[in-house]
């Protein structure tokens, strides 16, 4: 793999040798690959999106619900060729796609194993589920290789974003990054079962207490692409970790602060989008990392 700058922290360190900011090696390390059900319909439809879970973070989000695997680093390191096979067994489970979550630090890594999951035979659509914290040259890299982008924008300004998540340059990454998604996949095409089999959907999760952070949010989103993109409102977030120094996000968001969000969109013209029923705002929502499929 040699150094590593594969993402905007730019560790420029030999991850066979040491870890970087995302707390991982050069090898793959997975807590999860099974059947899920809580995705956009689109992307879960009734079969189940095929997702792989991956460990280790570039992010560290202080509101992370996926904090046993991004940050405790919960998981099994596995071969390039094992990842293949994850990949073919899903398929054989009948999902719909092949949902990489957190993708970002084994992005090398998968672009080899996509290539021999479709040598023998892999035909279903990758989905790449991300913060967005990444470098545009790091997704020009994937361009053939992912059908579906599916990035988080979580930030419009970068206090919020370093406070939250030390990311001081969120924003400049994430729009570059998500304008060059858009430029490999400029349109969203569907099946007759109104399963998504390439396109760009971007996630917003609406924080409390910042509604209009979400709505600046949202206004870019449509300012950029129009209904070019689907737009993913989403209500669940929920405080699972210590946010003792961070009161002002030491709640559940209120069904009223989202209505507020979801009003606004639909107000600037938002047509084609998704929201998120208010039970999803609870750790049933979250999936069990127990190696399962690994």
């Amino acid at each position: 793999m040699g150094i590593c700058n594969i993402c905007p922290r730019n560790c420029n360190i030999d991850r066979s040798e040491k870890i970087g900011y995302c707390a991982m090696t050069d090898t793959v390390k997975i807590s999860r690959a099974a059947l899920h059900m809580w995705e956009e319909p689109c992307i879960s439809g009734e079969k189940g999106s095929g997702t792989v879970f991956f460990s280790g973070c570039n992010m560290k989000c202080v509101f992370c619900q996926n904090k046993d695997i991004s940050t405790d680093g919960f998981g099994k390191e596995i071969t390039i060729g094992r990842l293949a096979e994850i990949f073919l067994e899903l398929q054989d489970k009948g999902a719909l796609n092949i949902n990489l979550v957190t993708p970002t630090h084994y992005t090398l890594q998968i672009i080899d194993a996509v290539k021999i999951a479709r040598a023998k035979g892999l035909k279903l659509p990758i989905v790449y589920n991300t913060s967005s914290y990444e470098k545009v040259e790091t997704i020009k890299l994937l361009e053939g290789i992912v059908d579906i982008w599916l990035p988080d924008f979580k930030y419009m300004d970068n206090t919020a974003a370093q406070r939250y998540s030390k990311a001081p340059d969120y924003v400049e990454n994430a729009k570059a990054a998500i304008a060059e998604m858009v430029r490999q996949q400029p349109e969203c095409a569907f099946n007759e079962d109104g399963i998504i089999q390439k396109g760009v959907i971007v996630r917003h999760l609406v924080l409390p207490g910042q509604t209009q952070r979400a709505k600046d949010a949202v206004q870019y989103l449509y300012d950029c692409y129009g209904d070019s993109i689907f737009i993913s409102i989403m209500s669940q977030y929920t405080p699972c970790t210590d946010l003792g120094d961070y009161p002002e996000i030491n709640r559940k968001l209120t069904a009223e602060e989202y209505d507020d969000v979801v009003d606004f969109a639909v107000e600037i013209g938002v047509e084609n989008g998704f929201l998120q029923e208010g039970e999803s705002a609870s750790e049933s929502f979250i999936p069990p990392f127990n190696l399962e499929g690994v």
